[in-house]
């Protein structure tokens, strides 16, 4: 009996372990570059579409190599035309992205794990704990995705790595999709429009700076360890000194800033105090702040904070020089808003319990 051969995902691969496989069949390494720029910059997902290769070769490689996508299995679009999409995976698992419109441009929040560990109290996607990490084709292929779905004259451009999951509690498989997401021969992203948003894993923060160049953004969510230790228990591991020192050292590239992301909870985080010490605290960092409200979900006793309440902290941010911007999110109407996302599938049929974490 002949052996099965091993069929891997070309998705899983960079150009320079697709032409390391190729020379080590004795194939040209300068095709891998060629093979990828079908993939990513035409969209073909045969290998028989391949024109410009001998037709033995293409025939070689649909035995050896698969080109995946994923395929909506549900798409919900939001008053404010914000597109929620679930994924069904290869075992039956679902993720969640979001399509964000803004004036020019699309942005398209990606998931990272299927389900979190970090168990973020503002956040619906932990209260179901942690199920797997993707695999770096399974993050591409939500851009993919997204992309053909896209009919209008305003492009995807935009790519944040904040919906669920924690992506540098899955370093490798983003890190591998980050480098795809803006190779030359990939999707061809700008990395100055690449976001990793992390609850704050200190201990990849050093390698993420090494490894690649993104936008970094933090889930800050408090000027102090009592009270974000309440709201995130990652700060047990980690607390503020530890991340802030981590993000002092974290290499910025001529005029970006770290944005640190704070989510408003009434009565939690949200009064003027904080905002005085939160100003004190980010002093020695290139630093931006994007103030959240908190958008409420079922069984949750967290609340909104009120609008004046916001205003007044962003006031106080202000007046201390930061560019403080409030962020009301999108999709909000169809569970797609900031800390939301949550794919559940019930055996008897699709139930909504959805949303994401930018």
């Amino acid at each position: 009996m002949l052996a099965m051969r091993c069929v891997q995902d070309i998705k899983d691969m960079t150009e320079d372990s697709l032409s390391a496989w190729l020379t080590s069949h004795g194939i040209a390494a300068y095709r891998a570059a060629q093979i990828l720029r079908w993939v990513y910059h035409r969209n073909v997902t045969e290998f028989s579409s391949m024109t410009d290769l001998s037709k033995d070769l293409r025939q070689w490689l649909s035995e050896r190599l698969i080109i995946s996508r994923l395929v909506p299995e549900q798409v919900l679009t939001s008053e404010d035309t914000s597109r929620k999409f679930l994924f069904r995976l290869h075992d039956s698992r679902y993720i969640e992205s979001v399509l964000i419109p803004e004036r020019s441009h699309w942005t398209l929040c990606v998931s990272s794990q299927v389900g979190c560990a970090m168990g973020c109290k503002f956040c619906l996607t932990g209260r179901g704990g942690w199920v797997r990490n993707l695999k770096p084709a399974e993050i591409i292929n939500q851009v993919c995705a997204a992309q053909a779905a896209l009919c209008d004259t305003h492009p995807l451009t935009n790519i944040v790595f904040m919906g669920m999951g924690e992506p540098l509690a899955n370093y490798r498989s983003v890190v591998q999709a980050i480098r795809m997401i803006t190779a030359e021969n990939g999707l061809q992203f700008s990395n100055r429009r690449v976001t990793l948003s992390t609850a704050g894993v200190v201990s990849k923060l050093r390698e993420l700076g090494r490894d690649v160049t993104v936008n970094l953004a933090v889930s800050l969510n408090a000027p102090d360890d009592d009270t974000r230790n309440a709201i995130m228990p990652i700060n047990k591991v980690f607390p503020i000194d530890t991340l802030l020192a981590a993000c002092k050292r974290f290499p910025l590239p001529s005029r970006r800033m770290i944005t640190f992301e704070y989510v408003m909870i009434a009565g939690v985080n949200d009064s003027a105090n904080h905002a005085r010490r939160l100003a004190k605290l980010l002093r020695p960092l290139r630093a931006k702040i994007n103030l959240i409200p908190f958008n409420s979900f079922e069984g949750t006793d967290l609340k909104t904070p009120e609008e004046a309440r916001v205003s007044a902290f962003q006031k106080i941010l202000t007046d201390h020089h930061y560019t403080a911007i409030v962020r009301h999110s999108k999709g909000g109407d169809i569970g797609a808003a900031c800390g939301q996302l949550r794919a559940n599938f019930a055996a008897q049929g699709l139930t909504q319990h959805l949303g994401s974490a930018y």
